[in-house]
């Protein structure tokens, strides 16, 4: 990018909020590892009139199975709300108004609804059903509470999330996704539950007859706990759950009085920071039950006390280690209700095709037939087996003017290839396919002083992207971009080199590493007077140089900025180099972590970019609610070009960490009033990303 500028005076000041626009997103500070995607704000509740005159869909009206099949308690089975209406809720306070009524309702989440505060559990009351509407439903920052007495409740097909403080074995803050004290007759089916302060699930104090079943159970230290008392009443019934990446507590069953697990994939994957302590545990005097289960590479994979049984039947353990116990008498599962056993061999593939959120499930019948009709997925893979062996070839393969969503969905494997997405072909997804956003790679070397090969001129700074996403509605998943010039053997041409170029409106970003030098993500839009707005979650971006930059607008939401040495092994650098048109909003960054193995208060977080030194510009960078390593200057905003960042738009609002620092001149702070005008959704404004 050129650091040419002039001097330029005069700027849009902070603009009120709209206030319409959006449910409060929540500020308390998430550490760094803390991440999210998915949509930031929902619009409101809409009932389904219709409800009592056409037929409910199968989802509306499933009931459990397992123990809370059982008619006990005065409570004959599990089946939520289904004698109630169904409401469609987008909104925090939609969601608790619904979820804590006295009457029965069927509540359709049909958005990503952010707890404030962080940590906050809705208190559910009786005969509700809770259903995500496909996969568009997520609860990020908390979850749900169910209380003494409280029973016949259905949570199905969510997403949890992310309401990790920063400490791994946290005793500070009890967020769980769903706990229980006292309930009974609970189902608990088809979530995505991760990420969260304590455990996934707790089942306390006496609560039984609960059945949890096709869940993903992952990326947090407890997955779930059930007892905590000297009572041995608790009835539950665990099968085809995909416990992956969770410490202990896979489950933890203390003074159960009959637990029956079975058809449950527990997985400890290798080479990660997260280690098994234990798998399935039965304590004091429970009774287990445990059948046709997968166990890969957990330590410990069935322990129990000395008071407790497990009875074992047709498990399948895989480079397990440690204890692997069983003992005692149990009970017969099938006294108390029916169920079928799938083959052991099957559960791995079984679960990780079949657990979590199903699109097929919280919408109607209609919806789900035309989405299917209209989703187009495309498969990429490098030996052959998929329909294309390029990324570039399936992009190529999308129709000009696509009407609508066109998933490329990418197998694991490095793929070393330059890819655009051309402006004529929106709703284009890339996806990784793995189960790590490592195991799908998209790698070049260009730079901007390379030479083309057909000779007519150098690549440029834009030119120099290994991905390139000109086309509006787009988004890149689970996967890793990379550029890898190497500036050390080629310090004689201008060393840009960008792993990831948007130039288009609603870009979602999610789950994503981006990886680089200088100039690693370059972030503009169609033209100068066309609007760009990006959203990225749940990602990592490295760099050193600039290497967050352009005109677009830009949310950078729960990620982690790593800063990198330059390529002589001196730390040096600038996060954010915004080029932000007047009256536009430019970068955000947002409950996120800003870190590496640099020197300390080595690094800016930004300077001003004036290209060319248009004077017209008016840079902006926010760095708000973001814990800063020591790497950050005390004086962290620097000039460009020679135009002053004093005359341009630059603050923080409530950072942590060593290299946060008090207000001064040289280190403007938002006051409470204006951050209020700079949260996500001011600077998204109309736009809903997707969580799909």
């Amino acid at each position: 990018m050129s650091e040419q500028r002039v001097a330029e005076t005069g700027r849009p000041r902070h603009r009120r909020r709209k206030k319409a626009l959006a449910v409060g997103v929540p500020l308390a500070l998430t550490a760094a590892g803390t991440l999210a995607y998915g949509t930031v704000f929902g619009l409101g509740a809409q009932e389904n009139a219709s409800a009592a005159t056409t037929a409910a869909p199968a989802w509306a009206t499933a009931t459990a199975d397992g123990f809370a099949s059982v008619n006990a308690l005065g409570q004959n089975g599990t089946y939520g709300g289904r004698d109630g209406k169904t409401v469609t809720v987008k909104t925090l306070a939609d969601l608790e108004k619904y979820a804590t009524a006295s009457e029965p309702y069927v509540i359709v989440v049909a958005a990503t609804i952010n707890m404030n505060p962080v940590g906050k559990e809705i208190k559910v009351a009786s005969d509700k059903t809770i259903v995500g509407s496909g996969t568009s439903g997520h609860i990020v920052g908390g979850g749900f509470f169910l209380g003494q007495g409280v029973h016949n409740v259905i949570i199905r097909n969510l997403t949890i999330r992310d309401a990790y403080q920063g400490v791994w074995n946290d005793k500070d803050h009890d967020f769980d996704a769903i706990q229980m004290d006292g309930a009974h007759h609970v189902w608990i089916d088809h979530n995505d539950l991760r990420h969260m302060a304590d455990g996934l699930i707790d089942v306390r104090k006496d609560s039984t007859y609960v059945t949890v079943s096709w869940n993903k159970l992952s990326d947090d230290n407890k997955a779930f706990g059930i007892g905590w008392t000297t009572n041995v009443v608790t009835d539950i019934t665990i099968h085809h759950n995909w416990i992956r990446e969770t410490e202990q507590r896979n489950p933890s069953t203390d003074n159960a009085a009959h637990a029956h697990l079975y058809n449950n994939f527990l997985e400890d994957v290798a080479g990660t920071t997260i280690k098994s302590s234990y798998g399935n545990y039965s304590r004091g005097k429970t009774k287990m039950v445990l059948e046709n289960s997968y166990f890969q590479g957990v330590n410990n994979p069935v322990i129990k006390d000395s008071t407790a049984t497990i009875v074992q039947k047709g498990n399948t353990f895989v480079g397990t280690t440690g204890r692997n116990e069983s003992g005692g008498s149990a009970f017969d599962p099938k006294a108390y209700y029916s169920y079928t056993l799938d083959k052991t061999a099957d559960v791995p593939s079984l679960l990780k095709s079949g657990a979590g959120p199903r699109s097929t499930i919280g919408t109607s019948t209609t919806t789900a037939t035309t989405k299917a009709a209209a989703a187009t997925t495309l498969t990429v893979a490098q030996d052959g087996s998929g329909q294309y062996r390029t990324v570039q070839a399936a992009v190529n393969a999308v129709p000009a003017n696509n009407p609508s969503r066109v998933v490329i969905s990418v197998k694991p494997g490095t793929y070393r290839e330059v890819v655009k997405v051309p402006a004529n072909k929106p709703h284009v997804t890339i996806q990784g396919a793995g189960a790590s956003r490592k195991d799908t790679v998209i790698v070049y070397g260009n730079a901007a002083g390379m030479q083309k090969p057909d000779g007519s001129g150098t690549y440029g700074t834009p030119g120099s992207a290994t991905v390139s996403v000109q086309s509006d509605d787009s988004q890149l998943r689970n996967l890793t971009v990379t550029n890898d010039f190497d500036e050390a053997k080629h310090q004689d041409i201008a060393n840009q080199a960008v792993a990831l170029l948007t130039q288009a409106d609603k870009i979602v970003l999610d789950g994503v590493i981006v990886n680089g030098d200088q100039d690693t993500l370059e972030l503009e839009t169609a033209a100068k007077d066309k609007l760009g707005r990006v959203y990225i979650a749940n990602s990592y971006i490295t760099g050193n140089v600039d290497f967050i930059f352009g005109r677009a607008t830009v949310v950078v939401d729960k990620s982690v900025i790593t800063l990198k040495k330059r390529w002589n092994g001196t730390s040096a650098g600038y996060v954010t180099a915004p080029s932000t048109p007047a009256n536009r909003k430019g970068i955000l960054i947002n409950r996120s972590a800003i870190n590496g193995d640099v020197t300390a208060a080595s690094f800016f977080l930004g300077r001003n970019w004036h290209p060319g030194g248009d004077t017209t510009v008016d840079p902006q960078t926010t760095v708000r609610n973001t814990t800063l390593s020591a790497a950050i200057k005390s004086t962290p905003w620097s000039d460009m070009g020679g135009f002053s960042w004093k005359d341009d738009r630059f603050a923080e609002y409530q950072n942590t960490g060593a290299g946060a620092g008090a207000a001064s001149t040289n280190r403007p702070h938002l006051t409470a009033a204006q951050a209020a005008d700079q949260e996500v959704a001011d600077w998204l404004g109309d736009w809903t990303p997707s969580a799909s």
